[in-house]
């Protein structure tokens, strides 16, 4: 194959995945971040500026809402790791055979379903006259029914839930490619669980935790079926605000602003978990 064989090639391989970056990512980003700075004056009068952003730091509902998000995000993320990383490590180190692809199947089964019907599945289970609040009175915890459902508990259980295999399929993958000799010369040089688990198991598996958590991380901040679902009035989720702008109001330009400000917020923190973690995006998506 010559040299202009080989390039068009290149460019047909290419073609469809730049066109899906720049049609789906890059012109409607774009055009978000120019509509948030037009201030409509009227309903045929446009103008620059910065209001829209002003509003957001002068309306306290907006930026609590807005830092509340990120912190219940991260914290979401760190709670799925702790979950996801004890089941990965079994999956890849323990099971055996066909057990192994049993458990990745099972954890997989979930996912067949839309966000939506999973979150109406934990609905059912978290209501008042569901299976958990059953059990509570059937074991005498509780005097009757109780209800689970529209609180920061309910939307941490759904967030979790909807981001488990995300954070699992990377941690399986980097964990599977760990040599079992490092563990073992970990023990012999007199290290407990703990230290084992420090210098030799999380260092080795930190690019399947970077990716993981980035990937839970934005997923989570980006959510709005979960928190809208299971949350009540006081678990406001800052993408509910967005969709209010932008549906409720009919009021776009606000809504754009708040767009940019949430990919703002992902973009820095996926910044920072890189600096922190003294990894690289290259690495960490390889």
């Amino acid at each position: 194959m010559n040299a202009s064989a080989s390039r068009l090639s290149l460019c047909l391989l290419i073609t469809p995945f730049a066109l899906w970056i720049l049609l789906l990512v890059l012109l409607p980003h774009l055009q978000m971040l120019r509509v948030s700075f037009q201030v409509r004056e009227s309903w045929d009068t446009i103008s620059w500026g910065v209001q829209q952003y002003q509003n957001f730091f002068s309306e306290s509902y907006y930026w609590r809402t807005f830092l509340r998000t990120g912190l219940m995000s991260l914290f979401t993320t760190f709670l799925t790791l702790i979950i996801a990383f004890p089941i990965a490590w079994y999956i890849a180190k323990l099971a055996r055979g066909r057990a192994k692809g049993l458990l990745f199947f099972a954890c997989l089964i979930p996912f067949w379903a839309s966000e939506l019907v999973r979150t109406y599945g934990w609905m059912i289970l978290l209501r008042e006259s569901g299976l958990f609040s059953t059990w509570l009175q059937y074991l005498g915890f509780a005097d009757g029914p109780v209800e689970m459902l529209y609180n920061d508990v309910a939307v941490i259980i759904g967030l979790v839930y909807n981001g488990l295999l995300f954070m699992l399929v990377p941690l399986v993958t980097t964990l599977e490619g760990m040599d079992d000799n490092l563990v073992e010369a970990g023990y012999d040089l007199g290290g407990n669980h703990f230290t084992v688990l420090r210098e030799v198991v999380v260092p080795w598996a930190m690019p399947g935790v970077v990716s993981g958590s980035i990937v839970v991380f934005m997923l989570t901040l980006g959510s709005y079926l979960t928190p809208i679902l299971m949350g009540g009035k006081d678990s406001a989720w800052f993408t509910g605000q967005i969709f209010t702008q932008f549906i409720t109001r009919f009021n776009w330009e606000q809504g754009a602003a708040l767009g940019v400000l949430l990919l703002v917020l992902s973009s820095v923190m996926v910044w920072l978990g890189l600096r922190l973690t003294g990894q690289s995006l290259r690495k960490v998506m390889g």
